[in-house]
């Protein structure tokens, strides 16, 4: 008899015990994961909305369909106002993502496409005019930049690339390029290279700077013929902070240099 009573108490016992487990999971499942720990959501069959909190704040809301990111996501500041918003399309951002000023009005708009930027961004002032537009093709960026001053004037002041050479060709074999902008004090990254397809890729070309304003390249003569030309560009921050692309060919006086 006193068997048959301990061990309905056990039974009992584990019983609470896997309820109270169950309901503090499904507790920690509704307010989700830090987001610190977070990379990709498993194929779960998961619908629905997924709060994400970092130290009690809530930094992350995302919408899956069957365990991959489909729909809205949101993304929230330190006071907890909107930040950002992306849409995804099984697991790829696609449409248009949004950033938010603090006071909630648009900063800037970003089209997307096979989770690259593509197309034309637009930038926002406070008042929200239009404050610049930059074009980019899989996420690079084309040279077309558009910048406005809050009352909407078109910004056209930006400084231009001034060539400078110096043939020493018959004396040392050499022909060297200065490089420098009509507003000496901007910096400025300069690189010898061609757009590809109307596309700047920075990470194909070779920098030229020595120092943070002027740059300088030097051609060799060689045994080989090459181009008759060379192509330069300028990287430049504007003081909205974008970048302005100013290119150059460079006729050369002779087709062996390197």
């Amino acid at each position: 008899m006193k068997t048959g009573i301990s061990l309905f108490i056990i039974l009992l016992l584990l019983a609470l015990s896997s309820g109270c487990s169950n309901r503090s999971n499904k507790r920690s499942s509704s307010k989700g994961a830090d987001s610190t720990n977070i990379s990709n959501v498993p194929d779960t069959g998961y619908n629905g909305v997924t709060q994400y909190f970092s130290t009690g704040r809530l930094v992350k809301e995302v919408t899956f369909k069957n365990g991959i990111r489909n729909g809205l996501m949101k993304t929230y500041n330190a006071s907890g106002q909107l930040y950002q918003t992306f849409w995804y399309v099984n697991g790829m951002k696609e449409d248009t993502a949004i950033w938010y000023f603090e006071n909630g009005k648009i900063y800037r708009k970003t089209p997307f496409k096979n989770d690259s930027m593509n197309g034309t961004q637009i930038q926002y002032y406070r008042s929200g005019g239009v404050r610049a537009k930059l074009n980019f093709v899989n996420g690079i960026r084309t040279p077309d930049l558009e910048e406005f001053e809050s009352n909407g004037r078109k910004i056209a002041d930006y400084p231009d690339l001034v060539i400078k050479t110096k043939d020493e060709y018959s004396q040392t074999g050499t022909f060297k390029i200065y490089l420098e902008l009509t507003k000496k004090n901007v910096k400025a990254t300069y690189y010898k290279g061609e757009y590809a397809d109307g596309l700047f890729y920075p990470k194909k070309y070779i920098k030229l700077n020595n120092s943070e304003t002027t740059g300088y390249l030097e051609l060799k003569k060689s045994a080989n013929a090459g181009n008759n030309y060379v192509g330069v560009i300028a990287e430049i921050l504007t003081p909205l902070g974008n970048r302005n692309l100013v290119y150059k060919k460079i006729d050369l006086p002779y087709n062996n240099l390197k």
